[in-house]
C-alpha cells in the first residue's frame, strides 16, 4: 500500500504514491544535470552535507538525469556550466519535473536524497560549488 507518510514537514508537492509532474518554478526550481556528471555532483553534494543535501530526484532511464530541487526563483541566480540547466518559470520557459513519492513503487524515478525538515531544498550556493569542483576535474 502506498500511503503518504504523515509528517508536517513533508512538502505538499510530493505525491502520496507513484510519481507526478510538477511545474518548475512554482513549488521549486530545478537544476538538471545528466549522465555521469549528475551522479558525481550528487555524490559530492551528499557527502559535503553529511547526507543532508535536500531533494535530489534521479531518473533511472537511459539519460539517467539528476534533478536538484532548489527554492523557487533561485536557480537562475547562478551561472551554470554546460551540462547543467536551470529549470524555472523565468524567461518564458515552461518545464516540468517528475517527483516521486517517498515510498512505494516510483519507477522510473527515485530519490538520491530526500527533502527533510532541516533541508527542504538543495542550497543553490552549495550546488554551484559542487558543480564547480566536479567540472574542474573533467
Amino acid at each position: 500500500m502506498n500511503e503518504r507518510i504523515d509528517a508536517p514537514w513533508i512538502p505538499t508537492w510530493i505525491p502520496s504514491s507513484g510519481h507526478a509532474l510538477r511545474h518548475a518554478g512554482v513549488h521549486f526550481d530545478a537544476v538538471r544535470i545528466r549522465g555521469d556528471l549528475g551522479k558525481r555532483v550528487a555524490s559530492q553534494l551528499v557527502l559535503c552535507t553529511d547526507f543532508q543535501a535536500g531533494p535530489i530526484v534521479q531518473e533511472v532511464t537511459r539519460e539517467r538525469g539528476m534533478y536538484f530541487l532548489l527554492p523557487p526563483d533561485t536557480a537562475s541566480i547562478f551561472r551554470w556550466p554546460p551540462g547543467a540547466r536551470a529549470l524555472t518559470r523565468r524567461d518564458g520557459v515552461q518545464a516540468y519535473v517528475g517527483v516521486p513519492a517517498l515510498t512505494g513503487m516510483t519507477w522510473p524515478l527515485g530519490w538520491r536524497s530526500v527533502p527533510t525538515q532541516d533541508a527542504p531544498f538543495v542550497e543553490g550556493e552549495l550546488l554551484r560549488e559542487a558543480v564547480g569542483r566536479v567540472t574542474a576535474h573533467v
